[in-house]
C-alpha cells in the first residue's frame, strides 16, 4: 500500500516530465531540420503575434478578425526576440507546453474514467507517440492548443461527477473560453459541455446548465464584438473578405452538400492522421468504455469529428487527401481530432485485459504504421506542410537574400499585407515589421495606395501581380517605382521587388 501511495504521489511529475522530455526532443529535431515554419499558416500566426508589438501601428488591432487570438497571445512573451521569431521557436515553446498540458490532462482524465493507472498510461502513450500530433506540437498551429483546453475540460467534468466540487465548473468555463478563443470547434462544444456538467450535478441542474452556457458564451460574444469594432461587421470572421467562405468562393469541392462524401473525406484524413491501427483499436475501445459506463466523454470527444464533417458539408471547408480526388493535401491535419478520441477509447481495453502487463502492446500496435515505415514522408501533417510550402520557401529564401544584401534599416518597405506569406521574408531576414507599411496600418496605407508618388516614402515595394501594391504602382502615369527583381518560382506567381526612383 505504501508503494502504491508513493507511486500516486509521483504520478504527476513522472507523466509531465516524460512528456516534457519527449516534446523537447521533437522540437530539437524539427528545429535542426528547419521544419518549424513549413506551414504557411504557422508563419502567419507567428507574424500576427509579432505585429502586436512590432508594427508601424502596433497594438490590439493587429490581432485581426478571422483567426482566433489565443495562439497569438501566448506567443507574445517569446516573439519579441528576433532569433526566436526568425527560427519559429517563439511559437514552438508555448505550443509544446500545451502538448504537455494536453497529455497530462488526458492521462488523469482517463484515470478518473477507468480507475486504472495502466489504462491512463495507454491513453497518454497513444496520444503522445502519434508523430503527426507530435509534429503539430512543435510548430505555431492551433490544434494542440485546442487539445490542451479540451483535455482539461474532460478531466474537470469527470472529476466533477465524482467530487461535486463547484470550482471544477469554473475550470470548465475557463477551458471553454480557451478553446473558443483558439478554434471555432470550441463554440460548437459549449452547449454540450453545459449539458455534461448539468447532467452530473447533484443539485440545481437547470441553474448549472444556464450558468455554464451563459458564462462560456462570453468568449464567442467577445470575438463578435471584436469583429464589429474592427470592421463594423460582427460576423466578419464568417463572411468577411478573408473568411474561409470568401477564400473558397463558389468553387465546388468534394463533400459540399453531400453528407456521405463529407464523412468519407474526413474519415480518410482521420485514418492518415491517427493511423489505421489506432482507428481499429478505437472500435473495441469504445465497446469496452461503454461496458464500463464511460459513455459521456467518448460521445463528447466524438463531437469534434462530427463538427468537421458538418463543416465540410455546409461551411465551405474542403479537406483534400492524397488518396482521393483531387489527390492533394489541404486541411488534412483536421483529422488529428480523431487521435484524442481513439487514444482515450483505447485505454478502456486495458480494463478487460486478463494480464495488465500486456497493456504496453496497445500503444505499440497504434504506432505500427510509423514503426514499419519510419520515414517523415509518412507523417501526413508534415507531408502536407512540406508539399504545400515548396514554392513559398523558395521565393522567401530568394527575397530574403536580396533584402539582406540591399536593405538598410529605416528605409521602409511597402507591402500589401503585414501578416500574409510575404511577411515570412522579413521573418527570415530578421527585418522588423515596423519597417513595413501594409494594410494593417490604417490611414497611412490608404494614402499610399491612393497616391504613392505623394504620400509614400518607402524605398522598396514588394508585390504580387494582383495585389494592391502592384495595382497602385501600375496606375501611376509616371511611376515612381521601378522593378529591380522579378522572382519566378514554379507553382507561384511572380514576386516583384521595386525601388523608388527618388529616395
Amino acid at each position: 500500500m505504501k508503494s502504491s501511495g508513493a507511486l500516486r504521489h509521483f504520478e504527476f511529475p513522472i507523466v509531465t516530465g516524460a512528456l516534457c522530455a519527449w516534446v523537447s526532443l521533437a522540437a530539437i529535431w524539427c528545429f535542426r531540420h528547419g521544419y518549424i515554419l513549413y506551414y504557411g499558416d504557422a508563419q502567419c500566426h507567428l507574424d500576427i503575434s509579432r505585429s502586436v508589438i512590432d508594427s508601424r501601428t502596433p497594438g490590439y488591432d493587429q490581432l485581426g478578425t478571422v483567426w482566433l487570438p489565443l495562439l497569438h497571445v501566448i506567443c507574445l512573451p517569446f516573439v519579441g526576440n528576433d532569433w526566436l521569431w526568425s527560427t519559429g521557436l517563439a511559437g514552438t515553446i508555448p505550443v509544446a507546453i500545451c502538448f504537455v498540458i494536453a497529455g497530462t490532462a488526458f492521462y488523469f482524465a482517463a484515470k478518473e474514467a477507468y480507475g486504472s493507472s495502466a489504462a491512463a498510461a495507454v491513453v497518454a502513450a497513444c496520444f503522445a507517440l502519434n508523430p503527426n500530433l507530435l509534429y503539430l506540437a512543435t510548430i505555431p498551429m492551433t490544434e494542440v492548443v485546442f487539445l490542451a483546453g479540451l483535455a482539461i475540460l474532460v478531466w474537470a467534468a469527470l472529476r466533477f461527477r465524482r467530487t461535486q466540487n463547484r470550482a471544477l465548473i469554473g475550470l470548465g468555463v475557463v477551458t471553454s473560453w480557451a478553446m473558443s478563443l483558439t478554434r471555432y470547434d470550441g463554440w460548437f462544444l459549449i452547449p454540450f459541455a453545459a449539458l455534461w456538467f448539468a447532467r452530473f450535478s447533484a443539485r440545481h441542474r437547470a441553474r448549472v446548465l444556464i450558468l455554464f452556457g451563459a458564462m462560456a458564451s462570453v468568449a464567442p460574444l467577445y470575438w463578435m464584438a471584436h469583429n464589429w469594432w474592427e470592421t463594423s461587421n460582427a460576423l466578419d470572421f464568417y463572411n468577411g473578405p478573408y473568411s474561409a467562405a470568401a477564400i473558397q468562393g463558389n468553387r465546388w469541392y468534394a463533400g459540399y452538400h453531400d453528407w456521405i462524401l463529407a464523412a468519407r473525406y474526413y474519415a480518410a484524413a482521420s485514418e492518415l492522421c491517427a493511423g489505421w491501427p489506432l482507428v481499429l483499436l478505437a472500435v473495441p475501445g469504445i465497446v469496452c468504455a461503454f461496458r464500463k459506463n464511460v459513455i459521456t466523454p467518448i460521445l463528447f470527444l466524438l463531437l469534434i469529428p462530427l463538427f468537421y464533417i458538418w463543416s465540410i458539408h455546409s461551411s465551405k471547408l474542403p479537406i483534400h487527401v492524397p488518396g482521393l480526388w483531387p489527390h492533394s493535401y489541404y486541411n488534412t491535419r483536421y483529422g488529428i481530432a480523431v487521435v484524442a478520441l481513439a487514444a482515450f477509447a483505447s485505454g478502456a481495453i486495458v480494463c478487460y485485459l486478463p494480464l495488465k502487463k500486456f497493456a504496453f502492446a496497445i500503444p505499440v500496435v497504434a504506432c505500427l504504421p510509423w514503426l514499419i515505415h519510419p520515414s517523415v514522408q509518412n507523417w501526413v501533417c508534415w507531408k502536407e506542410s512540406e508539399v504545400n510550402s515548396v514554392a513559398r520557401r523558395a521565393w522567401t529564401a530568394q527575397a530574403a537574400e536580396y533584402l539582406a544584401a540591399h536593405y538598410q534599416m529605416g528605409q521602409g518597405i511597402w507591402i500589401a499585407s503585414g501578416t500574409g506569406d510575404v511577411s515570412g521574408i522579413f521573418c527570415r531576414a530578421r527585418i522588423p515589421l515596423a519597417e513595413t507599411l501594409n494594410m494593417g496600418n490604417g490611414p497611412a496605407w490608404l494614402a499610399a495606395v491612393a497616391r504613392p508618388d505623394l504620400a509614400h516614402r518607402q524605398l522598396l515595394a514588394i508585390s504580387w501581380d494582383d495585389d494592391a501594391v502592384a495595382a497602385a504602382i501600375s496606375r501611376e502615369k509616371q511611376p515612381v517605382y521601378r522593378e529591380r527583381v522579378n522572382i519566378h518560382v514554379k507553382g507561384a506567381p511572380p514576386l516583384r521587388i521595386y525601388r523608388r526612383n527618388d529616395p
